[in-house]
């Protein structure tokens, strides 16, 4: 053999020697199981829980990050009988979500059947009290009575005859805690649930500011994970705040590519069980880094301060839900029964609507205290010099996003929440609370709660969870 048919046969060795190690390492069979996991899951919500056609449903779903590169490969199969979804790229790497009434769906994996709760979620919807926030429209829709708002809202449903396309939904403008404009897609009406996606963080946010409020948790408590208890493990450290601001330093950077580890969490059936499996990449507080994968662990946080899966639902219903006066609400959970933290909320626009007027408030609803007086403060508090709070975007932030935003017109004291919109792939604001004059949660308070003693936190517990 020649020389050049030697070095040939060394190179397409040497490369089909690296393409395997790479393929090895980086798990593209993976990466395509959390594109099809996911297209299955968003199909089976907004098709059993908010209604939409899935065909229209699937079609929006192409254009997202992620789902666009196999947009010609991806296809699905929905059986209105037994309400499953089922998603593959040509067949293969199959995936399927299970809809369940009251508690909307949950991906299976494998043939293991996942946890549903047995709550009666009907009952958990009917209040033992009035609600505390007074209705904020009546039964029909409120039409802008400004000319100013009505050019605002014909804009946000403006559609271009080519991509990319805006796609709005809903859009509910309150002032002093009334509905002043509304309007809603076709097909959409007042009570039709809409996935918030990210938005579930700010859910998140508000159920660790009850345990907060409570006496049950606090940002400077750290986080109590069995997995991190050892003596020597640097993960035990790890606090609450950590976790609301992402800055664990844990290796669960989102990049929404499907290779990441925090989109790779999908395909568990234990969420938080991968989540704090995972290894310190950089000192705790000091990087920043967005991840859905750590607002997980704070879901499973939830969990257990309140008992169990049951417990969360019953829970957010009873201190949050019902005292706002949300009625159009399901919360998802995973395979084994923890509340899916960083997504898969869904909530009429009015309902997101109050829980935005909960933190306008400053978490004051009816003159009680839902939130500690400077719980919304803390958490509009910008992380690191980013635009990013702690559960929230925050307009009090120097960092250049915050500032365009402000010149676009929002108030410097706004909290909001984003959620990706369109192929352009840039989050856009959909919820907004202004906030009033600031204060700080002051760091000696959050001392002293750390100190409580863990009688004490007990003691508090049985009175809120009872």
């Amino acid at each position: 053999m020649t020389a050049w048919k030697w070095i040939f046969a060394a190179t397409t060795t040497l490369f089909l020697a690296t393409l395997a190690a790479l393929s090895i390492h980086f798990r593209p069979d993976r990466a395509i199981r959390v594109g099809t996991g996911g297209l299955a899951h968003i199909i089976c919500s907004k098709t059993f829980v908010s209604g939409l056609d899935p065909q229209e449903v699937f079609a929006a779903t192409l254009e997202r990050p992620g789902f666009r590169r196999l947009r010609h490969a991806l296809s699905f199969q929905i059986d209105r009988k037994t309400k499953t979804v089922e998603a593959s790229v040509l067949g293969f790497y199959k995936n399927r979500a299970l809809f369940h009434d009251g508690l909307g769906c949950v991906e299976q994996h494998g043939t293991k059947q996942p946890y549903v709760l047995k709550n009666d979620v009907e009952a958990l919807k009917v209040p033992k009290t009035p609600p505390l926030l007074p209705e904020i429209a009546g039964p029909a829709v409120v039409e802008p009575a400004d000319s100013a708002l009505k050019t605002a809202l014909d804009h946000a449903f403006e559609e271009s005859a080519a991509p990319p396309f805006r796609r709005t939904k809903a859009v509910v403008v309150v002032h002093d805690g009334r509905v002043i404009a509304e309007r809603y897609a076709p097909g959409i009406g007042i009570d039709t649930q809409l996935s918030g996606f990210s938005m579930t963080k700010s859910l998140i946010n508000a159920l660790i500011g009850v345990l907060n409020q409570h006496g049950l948790t606090s940002p400077s408590i750290p986080a109590s994970i069995p997995e991190w208890r050892n003596i020597d493990d640097p993960r035990r450290e790890i606090e609450i705040e950590h976790l609301m601001r992402m800055t664990t330093g844990l290796d669960l950077d989102e990049t929404n590519s499907g290779f990441d580890r925090s989109s790779q969490m999908y395909l568990e059936d234990d969420l938080s069980a991968y989540a704090v499996n995972s290894r310190m990449i950089a000192p705790l507080g000091t990087r920043f880094h967005y991840s859905g994968a750590t607002t997980q662990i704070l879901a499973r946080v939830v969990r257990d301060l309140t008992g169990g899966p049951e417990q969360t639902l019953a829970f957010a219903w009873r201190e949050l839900f019902n005292p706002l006066g949300m009625r159009n609400v399901t919360l998802e959970f995973d395979g084994a029964g923890t509340l899916q933290g960083a997504n898969y909320m869904l909530a009429s626009a009015r309902d997101w609507a109050k829980l935005g007027v909960l933190y306008a408030n400053d978490g004051v609803v009816g003159g009680k205290k839902v939130l500690h007086p400077d719980w919304v403060d803390f958490c509009a508090a910008a992380t690191l010099g980013t635009d990013y709070a702690a559960g929230f975007y925050t307009n009090r932030s120097d960092h250049p996003d915050a500032k365009g935003r402000v010149l676009s017109g929002m108030p410097r004291d706004s909290l909001l929440r984003v959620r990706p919109s369109g192929p352009a792939h840039r989050d856009r604001p959909v919820a907004q609370a202004r906030r009033r004059a600031p204060r700080r949660y002051g760091r000696a308070d959050r001392r002293h709660q750390r100190r409580r003693a863990a009688g004490e936190r007990s003691d508090r517990r049985d009175r809120a969870l009872n």
